[in-house]
């Protein structure tokens, strides 16, 4: 197989890309001369078997109404065998086009207008907005922050357990943006106390196939069966492979009766067809993308490697939260001693990079700026030499 090559430069302008060609749009900033950072996806090209699995499709020529098959579902499944010795069933799949819609349908069955849903700060923004837009309360069990990466603080966990009853709790896992990757331990705590006060835990495992060589992925299915009917993990190719607008997402549920009212949920809104490219570019990608992804892995290693070192070098005042997973940096700028705003200006006038505020993950952010490590090291090359122009 032909080797991929992450250090090309591919101009992604005039794509629709929202990170490349949509600053203005959504960050209310003139997009020009900056490196954008801020969007977590990709700047290098899919595996080239699912491109041939595409460029096949198309060919044929026709798109009319499409379910999903049972090569689909086989590569799924062997994918998870394969890559996290974890054994998942047919009949637990519920598929949607996208993991946050299908959290946000989750949040509506789970809950109750006006209940609490719990997040652990610093959380990912969508979060928040599908919980307050959906009519509910967002309740914060804000990570504990350490030399070692962040850890869960269960007293407070607890705390607001017993004292709001929430009937829902969204774990990131990898944790977007901190890397962490929980381990079982950390996991069973979780789940205990969440058994006990009859609070469902939704997983979001959509990074679980980017982790370091530090880390180790335990899924929340890892734990057995005897906490089948409190959790539910989401899972998608996307971010794995570079396919976030080829968008198809799987919800593990292995309760039958909860799978049930999600299936029943998905109909009522029609969520019945899938998009037939979406699942040849997801099914391709689990057959045949495995020696591609060893790659990228190392690449992203070393690129987090890389740029940690550089920042110790040129950018003594940014410090990089050790990470297990994702291609995400998340830093902390406070020694710069600027409120965020300022914090913003500079990074866009001075370091001319667009990054993902810290603020944007809630209260827990506030100081710290998230980075895209997914990309050639030209760019990375670019970041550091722009916020070594920022001094305390």
């Amino acid at each position: 197989m032909e080797s991929p090559d992450f250090n090309q430069i591919i101009d992604r302008h005039n794509t629709g890309s929202v990170k490349w060609d949509f600053l203005d749009r959504y960050l209310h900033i003139n997009k020009t001369e900056l490196l954008p950072m801020w969007v977590s996806d990709f700047d290098f090209q899919c595996p080239k078997e699912v491109l041939q699995a595409l460029a096949s499709r198309i060919d044929h020529g026709i798109f009319g109404y499409s379910e999903r098959d049972e090569h689909y579902y086989q590569a799924v499944i062997d994918w998870f065998s394969r890559r996290h010795q974890l054994t998942l069933h047919k009949e637990w799949f519920t598929s949607i086009e996208g993991v946050v819609p299908g959290l946000a349908l989750l949040i509506q069955l789970l809950s109750k207008p006006g209940e609490g849903v719990i997040v652990q700060g610093p959380y990912y923004s969508s979060f928040a907005k599908i919980i307050t837009m959906n009519g509910r309360t967002v309740i914060e069990n804000p990570l504990l922050e350490g030399a070692e990466g962040y850890k869960i603080d269960y007293r407070h966990l607890e705390h607001i357990l017993e004292q709001h009853r929430p009937p829902v709790l969204l774990l990131c896992n990898p944790h977007n943006p901190t890397g962490r990757c929980w381990d079982r331990d950390e996991l069973l705590q979780l789940l205990m106390l969440c058994k006990r006060y009859g609070t469902t835990i939704i997983s979001d495992e959509i990074w679980a196939d980017l982790i370091l060589p530090s880390g180790k992925f335990t899924s929340i299915l890892h734990l057995g069966s005897e906490w089948h009917s409190h959790v539910i993990a989401a899972t998608s190719a996307s971010k794995t492979f570079g396919l976030s607008s080829l968008r198809i997402s799987n919800f593990l549920i292995p309760a039958p009766a909860l799978r049930q009212a999600f299936t029943d949920r998905l109909n009522a809104h029609g969520l019945d067809v899938f998009n037939s490219l979406s699942m040849t570019a997801a099914t391709a990608a689990y057959q045949y993308g495995e020696t591609w992804l060893d790659k990228l892995q190392n690449y992203l290693a070393e690129n987090r490697r890389w740029f940690e070192q550089a920042l110790t070098s040129s950018v003594p005042w940014c410090r990089m939260t050790k990470a297990e997973g994702t291609y995400l940096a998340w830093l902390d700028c406070r020694d710069l001693g600027l409120d965020d705003n300022t914090l913003q200006q500079v990074l866009l006038q001075k370091a001319k990079i667009a990054v993902s505020m810290g603020y944007s993950f809630g209260d827990s952010g506030k100081g710290f700026i998230r980075i895209n490590l997914g990309c050639p090291r030209q760019y990375l090359e670019k970041a550091i030499s722009g916020l070594a122009q920022l001094t305390p």
